[in-house]
């Protein structure tokens, strides 16, 4: 096969991750191609919930889930949810998942995901004005609900752990918790409300606009599959899935869930897996929001949007080639009109999207063990938006040689 073109940076994916890094890449002064088989920010960044999450910083398994599984996968809608087909095939994934809520494991996880959010909270903030994308971020804040008093003792803990690395709270009740968000079911007791928790007013638009400063700063976009990523003699060599090559002098895997098979043919095995989320958006004055809530308990949020209200979350690991089940949606969409009376549910616009997810609940991003020009950044599951500025930064580091901005030896992709 005949090498067909030459390129400086190919970053393989073009979601928020990708497009970040392109960004921070194009103003070092790099020429970049992007490649994606369905085009700019039409995965995971088309319908996410549209948050930047800094202050979630404790892994899933952390956070209370490893005593819930059991119940929650009695039932098939809850916020848990494994295909009878999927079970065995995750079964690995799961041992490192129940692993690293060990108090080992989940101290490491905690400082190195503060670690990455403080960076991310300085980044994004750096990036949307770079990019011209900051009228875009809304810093609304966001108001997690609690059931009842047992469930929010149980939260107690997580937020002390996000006190001591410096988040700010306030747990709230009454006239306060009626004030930060009017017309919620009498059942809620308590909330806890975090100001500094921000959202953008759509994502998939939000991703586009970052997407049309890259291009429009000269990079390429190629719409097309990638076969393979290998080190050559003269560059690395990307495979694409029309049967041309490129050689590219560096390249940034950064395709999500779909990552795994091609950091595989690098010599790296990732434990990385698939929480196939699902949400719906309402059409705008479905009901008045005021800000992301968060209904821990049942694994979902609720955003305000510019377009409308999604209500969307759970987990379903269920791989990449199951069909959808969009009974799920619909759970999600009733328990919210129970939590919300008045909520107008009709006109909504149900989504899936595949979450690319690692057991310790930490992204991959560091440089591969079959070359040094080839770097990874991928498996952020629920915080690929959060996380996007952060890793952008510290691919760009590494594209240049330049020391990471903070440490990223937690990340790496042999950790496992």
């Amino acid at each position: 096969m005949v090498k067909t073109n030459q390129a400086d940076v190919v970053i393989v994916g073009a979601g928020i991750i990708g497009l970040s890094a392109a960004f921070r890449l194009q103003e070092a002064g790099r020429s970049v191609t992007l490649i994606d088989k369905t085009g700019i920010a039409r995965g995971t960044s088309f319908g996410n919930a549209a948050a930047f999450a800094f202050s979630d910083v404790l892994p899933m398994a952390a956070k209370g889930m490893i005593g819930k599984v059991p119940g929650w996968l009695m039932d098939p809608l809850g916020p848990l949810s494994i295909p009878p087909a999927y079970f065995v095939k995750i079964m690995p994934w799961l041992v490192r998942f129940w692993r690293a809520g060990w108090l080992d494991k989940r101290d490491a996880s905690i400082a190195a995901q503060v670690a990455l959010m403080e960076l991310a909270r300085s980044e994004m903030a750096a990036l949307t004005q770079a990019a011209g994308t900051a009228h875009m971020v809304r810093s609304e804040g966001s108001l997690e609900l609690y059931e009842s008093e047992a469930e929010f003792s149980d939260s107690l803990s997580g937020w002390a752990v996000r006190e001591a690395n410096g988040i700010g709270f306030e747990h709230v009740r009454g006239a306060r918790l009626a004030e930060l968000q009017p017309g919620l079911a009498a059942r809620f007791v308590a909330g806890t409300f975090v100001p500094q928790w921000q959202t953008v007013s759509e994502p998939y638009e939000f991703a586009s606009a970052l997407g049309a400063a890259v291009l429009a700063k000269g990079a390429t976009l190629l719409t097309e599959t990638v076969s393979s990523v290998k080190p050559g003699d003269d560059g690395i060599i990307v495979a694409l899935g029309n049967g041309e090559m490129l050689l590219a002098r560096q390249v940034v895997i950064a395709c999500g869930a779909w990552s795994k098979n091609l950091v595989a043919g690098l010599g790296d095995s990732v434990p990385l897996d698939t929480e196939r989320g699902y949400n719906t958006t309402l059409p705008a004055g479905a009901f008045p929001l005021q800000r992301q809530l968060i209904f821990g308990g049942h694994g979902f949020v609720v955003t305000p949007l510019d377009n409308g209200i999604r209500i969307g979350g759970a987990v379903e690991l269920g791989g990449l080639e199951l069909p959808p089940n969009y009974a799920r949606a619909d759970a999600m969409l009733k328990k919210a009109a129970s939590f919300m009376p008045g909520l107008k549910t009709d006109g909504g616009k149900q989504w899936m999207g595949f979450r690319p997810s690692l057991p310790d609940s930490l992204p991959v991003i560091g440089r591969s063990t079959a070359s040094p020009d080839i770097v990874y950044a991928f498996g952020h599951g629920h915080l690929g938006l959060t996380q996007s500025a952060a890793t952008a930064r510290l691919i760009a580091d590494l594209i240049s040689d330049k020391a990471p901005a903070i440490d990223i030896t937690p990340f790496a992709a042999d950790r496992f």
